[in-house]
């Protein structure tokens, strides 16, 4: 059996060595003659083909695809080694008519091509390398990008606009290779009339992949804008419908030191208010990025970073930002937000947004907003958003704070609307107690001034100032309770001490009056005329309850009757209380609680003056008595 097996198999290779070589020979013959056919193709190239014909064959490309005229002023380079290639110089695209508009220039430009159809006269190019490009283009009032004189491309874009669908469909006389256009610094200076304004883009390169008119197009460009390094990706295989304003799926993407955001879902070249997809946007320095786009905001110190990451929908004339994560500074947020116009036109951000701890004062900076009053024109196109853009936001979060104030459980709501600008805290927790307040600035285009309103309810001021290290003798009370109303005529960012006006009304139930010994009081009352503050400030007076009235105007505050009632004696006091020189100038009495008690507690009236924390004591009957004769 295995001589049987082995005489089949000498057979066979015996065969096969018969034909074998004879494939062998006839296969290298033919790769032999085909690369010398290559290699003579390839040494007669520079004989066969003209570089005047390439030349007019891609100034010929290029008008057809721009459907402006093509100029070229230097003498084309043809290369044949390793591929085909040509090199053009000082290359000009503008208007068909005589010193008509230019669309770009470009110092060298380089593309492959074809041998076949060079020799024959019709040079096909691909794989277009642009150094030094300088390109001018216009964005119109639709948004739309302007391609300009019936070229292949803005013909290629006509027919996908016109078409119904988000299919992309072309003709195969229309569609055309293009292949890898690289850029090498190159600029782009591009007038958008719907802003008025010209945005220009420096130090360009670019990597753009675009096999066909009808396939996917993968973009990587590198610039500088307004002085800052960017880049942007771009990857979308609809790009025809994008330049066209039509919604296709796309992924983009755009980073520099002052924003970064990257976006992958339905967007449009025209119309923000069709993206359906997911948004990532960081801002890591809100004051440099304003300073960067041209914008002003006084008040942006106190905005460091921001950050959002959001599923973006289309609804009716806005944006929702749906599953929101929204980051301000140290403060983490999640919600919902919209982004839509009124009826006038305006864009109005509003929503809901859950923190869970927050610093209200990149908020309340919010009415600092505005610059100084400038002529109409100018306060239209550089008025700040507060003038721009309405707001309407409900503010919730377990921890909040304001300077050195803290709040527990906030509920808040921001509206910026109708030349109004309001700032409520519906309720809140502060120091053991409750506190609402109503912030608002007036109308006039934000100038005509604005009120706040405070409301405290048994709350531990003793506590708050203890730890806000406040001097002198206060109130040490763990059941305070606060009502303020202040208002200005003055724009509120102006506006100083001076300018407010207003009433307070502070009560609290039982506690001590810190650093007040009341019989020290008595006792230095009866010997000297003058004597500090701090000479009785080794013990407290313990009170039953408090009530003081005030009312603010230029810069002072008037002290209404102010009593402090303890369980033996009552201090009354009233006078002025200078908010500029840290004075005060208040005329008080110390009585007994009780008028059966005023035998054995006399009245004493006194006088204070001098500067807080520590003023001086003038007792009134001291003040009265004639001196001794001698």
């Amino acid at each position: 059996m295995r001589a049987s097996r082995n005489n089949k198999w000498r057979l066979t290779m015996r065969s096969a060595s018969q034909w074998l070589p004879a494939v062998a020979r006839t296969t290298g013959i033919v790769l032999l003659t085909l690369l010398i056919v290559f290699v003579v193709f390839r040494a007669t190239a520079p004989f066969l083909i003209s570089s005047g014909i390439v030349r007019s064959g891609i100034e010929r490309a290029l008008s057809e695809w721009t459907g402006y005229r093509a100029q070229i002023e230097g003498d084309p380079t043809l290369d044949f080694w390793p591929t085909p290639r040509i090199t053009l110089n000082q290359v000009t695209i503008r208007e068909p008519a005589k010193n008509g508009k230019v669309l770009g220039h470009v110092d060298s430009l380089s593309a492959d091509f074809s041998l076949l159809p060079a020799i024959r006269g019709h040079a096909h190019f691909h794989e277009f390398h642009f150094v030094r490009p300088v390109l001018y283009i216009r964005r119109d009032e639709n948004g739309l990008i302007d391609w300009t004189n019936e070229g292949r491309l803005s013909k290629a874009i006509e027919q996908v606009e016109s078409s119904s669908g988000q299919a992309m469909p072309m003709r195969k006389d229309q569609d055309a290779a293009i292949g890898m256009l690289t850029i090498e610094d190159g600029s782009v200076e591009m007038t958008d009339d719907r802003s008025g304004n010209v945005y220009k883009m420096t130090g360009v390169n670019a990597d753009i992949s675009w096999p066909r008119l009808s396939q996917r197009m993968t973009a990587v460009i590198l610039a500088r804008l307004n002085d800052q390094d960017i880049k942007l990706n771009f990857d979308s295989a609809q790009p025809l419908l994008f330049f066209a304003g039509k919604n296709v799926d796309a992924k983009t993407s755009f980073s520099s030191p002052v924003i970064s955001w990257a976006y992958t879902g339905v967007t449009s070249i025209s119309d923000l208010s069709t993206l359906s997809g997911n948004l990532e946007l960081s801002v890591p320095n809100v004051p440099t990025f304003l300073a960067w786009s041209g914008q002003r905001l006084p008040a942006a110190d106190a905005l460091k970073n921001v950050s959002l990451n959001a599923d973006v929908t289309a609804i009716d004339k806005g944006l929702r930002f749906n599953n929101l994560s929204f980051k301000v500074n140290d403060s983490a947020a999640s919600g919902v937000m919209d982004l839509n116009y009124t009826t006038t036109g305006k864009p109005k951000v509003s929503g809901t947004l859950a923190f869970d701890q927050m610093n209200l004062n990149p908020f309340l900076a919010a009415f600092s907003m505005r610059l100084a009053a400038e002529t109409a024109i100018n306060a239209l196109l550089n008025g700040n958003p507060l003038q721009r853009l309405d707001l309407d936001l409900r503010l919730s979060s377990n921890k909040a704070a304001l300077g050195p104030f803290q709040f527990d459980n906030i509920g808040a709501s921001l509206l910026v609307a109708g030349g109004k600008a309001k700032f409520d805290i519906a309720d809140s927790g502060f120091e053991g107690g409750s506190l609402t307040a109503h912030l608002e600035v007036a109308p006039g285009d934000f100038d005509g001034g604005g009120k706040l309103q405070i409301s405290v309810r048994n709350a531990d001021f003793g506590g708050l100032f203890t730890r806000l290290k406040l001097p002198g003798p206060l109130p040490m009370t763990t059941a305070g309770s606060l009502d303020l109303a202040l208002s200005t005529t003055r724009p509120i960012w102006v506006a100083r001490l001076g300018d407010v006006a207003g009433k307070m009304h502070f009560a609290s139930s039982a506690g001590s009056f810190r650093e007040f010994d009341l019989s020290s009081f008595r006792s230095l009352a009866t010997q000297k005329a003058f004597f500090r503050m701090s000479d009785i400030a080794d013990a407290a007076f313990n009170f039953d309850s408090i009530n003081v009235d005030a009312t603010f105007a230029k810069g002072s505050a008037e002290v209404q009757n102010a009593t402090i009632a303890g369980r033996n004696e009552t201090i009354t006091l009233n006078g002025v209380v200078p908010f500029r020189s840290n004075g005060l100038a208040l005329s008080g009495a110390i009585e007994a609680t009780s008028p059966s008690d005023a035998d054995d507690l006399p009245m004493l009236p006194f006088f204070l003056g001098g500067s807080w924390p520590d003023p001086v004591v003038s007792p009134v009957t001291t003040l009265l008595q004639k001196p001794q004769q001698q």
